[in-house]
């Protein structure tokens, strides 16, 4: 039997989703993450999910994981000391920079621009040149190259990019530098900004190869010290990483090209939901994932998630295709406080993480958090993870009643009102995706999944407007099963730079042919058949003298004739869409990107038992939750004992072995024909 594996790492739990892909069955489980190094916590998981599977770890075909060590490395300011190799006259190009500043008005004044990833001591220039066509006016200087590199070994670097003027038309000038580099520096990795991001915008270029070599050798360790755990065990399956674009790619590839997991957590939750929104026939959706630390949020339209050309982590924005998903720091462990200055109350972004955790998990956590105000509310009874997980209530009252008092209000005032906060941080969040993007999110439902999604979902909907409020069979570990469903994937750019005048779709077919055979040939190499490999083509358009693109899907069927001019046509139509308005200027096609994917894992889901609407035979108990000023009666349902077509009126409150779903006074919970809970108002 061949089994997938998929292990999502989080915050707080990480997360496992063993699948048998032929029946559908699959098995779960949650392991606190060890954030000191995260694959104990994976290989702690393993062992736990094959004993509780009775599989060998040899029977596990394909284990497919997303990671955050890429953007802890990133946020935490851990990544290699990378030196920087440029063209002559270019070595401020880290510190120059674009003129942006985030923020609002006087943002200039107040903030804090961010030291470079690459040092200006640690960069260094060469002589070489080549001109706008790629063509060399001056050769390199071999020895000069030597004197700078022997200059970056003495300063100690951990890592070198190498980004020379022009490279993305000619990368001669940089593979050359490579060469002389693993001659005087053999240990150390070479990213070579011709490979990494093969297009126009110099800084872009530079700084997106940088947070690829800063990040190389910590990625490197982690997966290198993760398969060879992972090989003792005993399993000898294919082993692939979570790309922040949804799709996968090979371990030995994520050593070299890592900036690409960037958001490569956040993505497992968007890939799983997809399935499950297909199986429930829902088409738009916007996605929750509520973890111990932080939210992400994102946007599936008619079956697509959208996508960005950028990845935003922290102060840092590189070139590279992602999920767009927007993060904040609300998340079950976020911490409520009252700061003297202000007397306030505010809610995260801090986090009481996996330790100590919230008051209530009894791991010495004395501060208030979310996972405290539920608990004190009532929606998160005091058995989790199936019963072997008991939460303390004396202990969250205690933690809550410290804002209570600070406040000068009831303690379940204090606790309703944490909640309310961390629900508008949310409701934020997703308007930046939705209502900011152009988008109604009234024409979508809402999906909360993560370990919190569910006990949040239903109150953000009523804000958002989206219904139904949707809670997935297994939330807790949807990321895991969007590791475990998703398919290979990669890509690749090319600067175009052409007006539509000057432009020729014979040329532009041209080149997608040569891109197709390129990222065909590393998915071939990946172990993807060739009858399994799929192609997707994009073109970055905007108007001649805008400073901006945006991505537009182009089909090379009958693209030969007349396929600019469609493209141009269906780009004014987005425009107005997005911006409202279209402007008198001639097209500029700037980048041409091919997209190359394996095959849709399909995966059947299980049907769980029809029933009569009545889902007494769940119950568990009644129960007590604190609503609209005051206690009303609930009931605690078993949802592993709900059947296809049970009605649950709120309040009520359904468990499971990775989180709680609470469905909201004046709302109904119906459960459809593969166990997945759509709440709506009545």
């Amino acid at each position: 039997m061949a089994f997938r594996l998929g292990v999502d790492v989080g915050g707080t739990f990480t997360d496992l989703l063993l699948l048998n892909p032929e029946t559908g069955e699959f098995w779960r489980n949650k392991t606190p993450s060890t954030p000191h190094d995260s694959s104990e916590g994976v290989l702690n998981g393993v062992n736990a999910i094959c004993g509780m599977a009775g599989v060998d770890a040899a029977e596990i075909e394909v284990f497919l994981h997303g990671t955050t060590v890429a953007t802890n490395a990133v946020l935490e300011g851990k990544g290699a000391t990378v030196g920087l190799v440029t063209t002559e006259g270019y070595r401020q190009v880290m510190q120059i920079a674009r003129s942006l500043v985030p923020g609002g008005l006087a943002a200039w004044i107040v903030w804090p621009k961010p030291e470079p990833l690459a040092k200006l001591e640690n960069t260094v220039e060469i002589k070489g040149r080549l001109d706008a066509q790629g063509r060399e006016i001056r050769p390199l200087d071999e020895a000069d190259i030597r004197r700078q590199l022997q200059a970056l070994k003495a300063l100690g670097v951990e890592a070198i990019t190498v980004s020379l003027m022009n490279a993305y038309l000619n990368g001669a000038h940089e593979r050359r530098v490579a060469e002389l580099a693993a001659e005087i520096l053999p240990e150390v990795p070479v990213s070579l900004s011709h490979v990494v991001l093969p297009e126009m915008q110099e800084y872009e270029r530079t700084l997106t190869t940088v947070a690829n070599a800063a990040v190389r050798p910590v990625v490197g360790r982690y997966v290198r010290n993760l398969r060879n755990r992972l090989r003792d065990l005993g399993m000898q399956g294919r082993i692939a990483l979570l790309r922040s674009d949804g799709g996968l790619m090979s371990s030995e590839k994520s050593e070299e090209h890592p900036v690409s997991l960037l958001m490569s957590g956040p993505a497992g939750g968007v890939t799983g939901a997809l399935w499950v929104a297909k199986n429930a026939g829902l088409k738009n959706i916007l996605t929750l994932d509520v973890g111990g630390t932080s939210t992400d949020v994102a946007l599936i339209e008619n079956g697509e998630p959208r996508r960005v050309r950028t990845t935003d982590v922290g102060h840092l924005t590189v070139r590279a295709s992602s999920l767009d998903v927007k993060t904040v720091g609300a998340g079950g462990g976020s911490i409520a406080k009252v700061p003297e200055l202000t007397r306030a109350l505010r809610v995260g972004p801090e986090s009481a993480g996996a330790m100590p955790g919230p008051a209530a998990y009894g791991h010495g956590g004395v501060q208030p958090t979310v996972t405290d105000a539920n608990v004190v509310l009532g929606y998160l009874p005091e058995n989790l993870l199936g019963g072997t997980f008991k939460l303390d209530r004396a202990a969250a009252k205690t933690a809550v009643q410290t804002v209570a008092d600070a406040l000068g209000v009831d303690l379940y005032e204090a606790a309703r009102g944490i909640i309310d906060i961390v629900n508008e941080n949310m409701f934020g969040a997703l308007r930046m995706i939705s209502v900011q993007q152009g988008y109604d999110p009234r024409d979508f439902a809402l999906m909360g999944f993560g370990g919190a999604g569910p006990l949040h979902v239903n109150a953000v909907a009523k804000l958002m407007g989206s219904w139904p409020a949707v809670s997935p069979v297994s939330p807790g570990v949807l990321c895991a099963l969007g590791d475990a469903t998703t398919r290979m994937r990669t890509e690749t750019a090319r600067s175009y730079s052409r007006r539509k005048s000057a432009a020729s779709d014979a040329e532009v077919l041209a080149t997608f042919g040569d891109m197709a055979r390129q990222i065909q040939g590393e998915l071939l190499a990946d172990g993807v058949a060739e009858a399994d490999i799929s192609m997707t083509y994009e073109i970055d358009v905007r108007y001649h003298g805008q400073a901006f693109e945006v991505p537009m899907a182009v089909s090379l069927d009958g693209f030969a004739d007349d396929g600019l001019t469609r493209l141009a046509a269906a780009f004014d139509e987005e425009h107005r869409r997005l911006f409202t308005f279209n402007m008198d200027a001639e097209h500029e096609f700037v980048n041409l990107r091919a997209v190359a994917m394996g095959q849709v894992q399909e995966i059947p889901a299980l049907k769980i038992e029809a029933g009569d609407g009545d889902p007494i035979a769940a119950k568990l108990r009644d129960h007590e939750v604190w609503v609209d000023g005051g206690f009303r009666k609930a009931v605690i349902y078993d949802r592993a004992r709900l059947r296809a077509g049970d009605r649950i009126p709120g309040p009520a409150i359904v468990t499971e072995m990775d989180s709680t779903t609470l469905v909201l006074p004046d709302c109904l919970a119906l459960v459809d024909a593969f166990g997945t809970i759509l709440i709506n108002p009545v």
